[in-house]
Formats: C-alpha cells, sequence, structure tokens
C-alpha cells in the first residue's frame, strides 16, 4: 500500500475505529503528561485530524474521558477474566490475574494516571462512574475466587475474603507506584512475582490443616 493510500484510508475510518483511535491517543498522551492537562488540541494532534473532526465523533471532552475508561474497563476485565479461567487452582488464578494485570500496565502506563485522575475528580461524571465501577467489578472477581478457594479446602475457611481481596489490589497499586516513582515497567515485571510469592505465602499459611496443601 502506498503512503498515499494509507493516509487516504486513515481519513476515512469508520467511526468506531477513529473513536477507539482517540481513546488510546489519551492514554498513550496520560503516560508523560498530566491527564487533566491532556487539551482536546492536543488529542486531535495526535491523531492528526482537526479539531473539529475529533468533535464529530465524540462531543466532549468528558464524552472522550468516558471512553477511555470504558476501553480499560473492557480490557482489563476481559484479560484477568481470560487468564483466571484458564486455571483449575485458584491460588494460580489469582496468580494469572496478578501478572496480568501487571503486564496491562507496563503496555499502556497511561492507564493508571487516567483513573487516578477520575476517581479523585470532585462530584460525579460518567468516567468516574465507569472507573469506580470497574474498580468494584474487580474487586468482585476477587472475592469470588477467593471464597471458592475456602469452600474448596484450598484456602483455610477463616480467611479474611475481603481483606485479602484488598490486599491483591494493593499489591498492584504498590508497583504501580514503584513504576510511577522509577519510570521502569521492566522493574515492575520483575518484581511482580517476587510480589506475589509472599501473598501466597500469607494466603495458604495454615492451610495444611484444612486442605492438605503448602
Amino acid at each position: 500500500m502506498t503512503q498515499r493510500a494509507k493516509h487516504l484510508r486513515a481519513k476515512h475510518l469508520p467511526s468506531d475505529e477513529r473513536r477507539t483511535e482517540a481513546v488510546e491517543a489519551v492514554i498513550e498522551l496520560a503516560a508523560s503528561t498530566n491527564p487533566e492537562d491532556i487539551t482536546t488540541s492536543a488529542i486531535a494532534a495526535r491523531m492528526k485530524l482537526t479539531h473539529g473532526a475529533l468533535f464529530r465523533h465524540f462531543q466532549t471532552r468528558d464524552a472522550i474521558l468516558q471512553g477511555v475508561m470504558e476501553w480499560v474497563s473492557d480490557r482489563l476485565l476481559a484479560r484477568i477474566d481470560r487468564l483466571a479461567g484458564a486455571e483449575a487452582d485458584p491460588v494460580l488464578a489469582l496468580e494469572a490475574m496478578f501478572l496480568g494485570h501487571v503486564d496491562f500496565v507496563a503496555e499502556h502506563p497511561g492507564v493508571p494516571r487516567m483513573m487516578v485522575g477520575q476517581l479523585q475528580r470532585a462530584g460525579e461524571t460518567a468516567a468516574k462512574q465507569v472507573a469506580r465501577a470497574l474498580v468494584e467489578n474487580y474487586a468482585t472477581r476477587l472475592r469470588r475466587i477467593l471464597s471458592a478457594a475456602c469452600a474448596e479446602g484450598v484456602l483455610r475457611s477463616d480467611l479474611d475474603v475481603e481483606a485479602a481481596a484488598t490486599l491483591f489490589l494493593g499489591m498492584v497499586q504498590g508497583l504501580v507506584m514503584q513504576r510511577l516513582i522509577h519510570g521502569d515497567s521492566a522493574r515492575m515485571r520483575a518484581d511482580a512475582p517476587r510480589v506475589f510469592a509472599i501473598y501466597r505465602a500469607g494466603l495458604l499459611a495454615g492451610s495444611s490443616e484444612v486442605g492438605g496443601r503448602v
């Protein structure tokens, strides 16, 4: 395909593809820019569109941010569902979720910056509601796996499932914070298995008395 053909095709992308391109442009910009400072002009420039062309696909900046949060939610939840679903052992399912989540952040470093930016916004916005729903849906998945593990005797029956789910999410956030400090996705990926190993040891402590698995 010639450069001219590529250019003409880019100018005439279907609306859904153009919306996805806008969302991905925001996430790329957020990797190095304060999300609050990302303007619609910057998004259009990243996409090599005019300002007016961008607004043919999103009526407002808030609509773009909502689209970003929906993109993150759909892709992250689909990834962890696929990875966890491939493991019969619930502890291995949790590990697959954890490592998959870390990989997702490493691939899209702008995502946590967008999430934090939306969750800390004053008042209610559609984007903030989607971000909050993502956290709640993620936590529901964790509690379901942890509860099943307790019921199957893989983990001790008196495990504090709520606290275990909170700690899981906190570990991801801790690694994200280290990445923001050091700017090193490779280090985050290298640290993730070691961090989960400590979590796993805590989950399994005392479980030999229940299910015989250590």
